[in-house]
């Protein structure tokens, strides 16, 4: 039986006196690409940033690979194997393409190089096209795919990728979640997916949880989640 990357257990987050999220649970086991939907302030990039130790929750607890993390600080957190690819990708706009993942190659264990620039590269042709650009210079979706290399280059046993198809166009988005499957089945890394666009989310995942005003509403299987009235209603489109 795959062991749990994560374990996050009747959570409460706060925003000074908002409550955001209320008992927010779920497993996600190692390996594994799980899916967490729903629409815009629904409470998902909360879940990451509390994770990721951002926000620190005031109650309930969250496990990473069986260790307690709620309340550790960010960087204690980020050194367990965890790696946020944020909303907005966040690259380094004036530094180049290769400057980027070099300088990301600088804060991993320099004694275990799983990762390198040539093999984002291979991962991400595109990105050894533009390797001398200015990152600020790229689309929407070169920047994505630069975020997300400069993740791996940190080596991560679990990537959360925080809405990876915004602002980006089709046929990129395309590619980046063909490399996204790749990332989790060919690599073994364990992938957390927050999505807005349910289709792409749960065409790629496992499984599914549902978050409505901080709440989690719906657990279940992909293709379960894809056949469900509520969610095709609210989410697919009606489709």
């Amino acid at each position: 039986m795959a062991s749990e990357a994560l374990s996050i257990r009747d959570v409460d987050t706060y925003y000074g006196d908002s409550h955001v999220l209320h008992r927010i649970g779920f497993t996600l086991q190692s390996g594994k690409l799980l899916g967490l939907l729903g629409r815009n302030g629904a409470g998902k990039t909360t879940c990451m940033a509390t994770i990721m130790g951002f926000l620190r929750p005031r109650r309930g607890a969250i496990s990473l690979f069986g260790e307690p993390v709620a309340g550790l600080a960010p960087e204690t957190i980020a050194r367990k194997g965890i790696c946020l690819v944020p909303q907005g990708r966040r690259v380094f706009r004036s530094l180049t393409v290769r400057e980027n993942l070099a300088v990301a190659a600088q804060t991993r264990n320099q004694s275990d190089k799983p990762w390198t620039i040539e093999r984002v590269f291979d991962l991400f042709p595109r990105l050894r096209e533009r390797h001398g650009q200015y990152a600020g210079s790229l689309s929407g979706g070169e920047q994505q795919m630069l975020a997300i290399g400069r993740a791996l280059m940190s080596k991560p046993k679990f990537l959360m990728l925080d809405e990876p198809s915004l602002g980006i166009a089709p046929l990129l988005v395309k590619t980046i979640f063909e490399k996204i499957v790749e990332i989790n089945r060919a690599q073994g890394i364990t992938i957390l997916l927050v999505e807005q666009n349910a289709n792409l989310a749960l065409e790629i995942s496992k499984r599914g949880y549902v978050l409505e005003t901080g709440r989690i509403i719906l657990a279940d299987s992909a293709n379960n989640l894809r056949q469900n009235p509520q969610v095709k209603s609210a989410y697919l489109g009606g489709l």
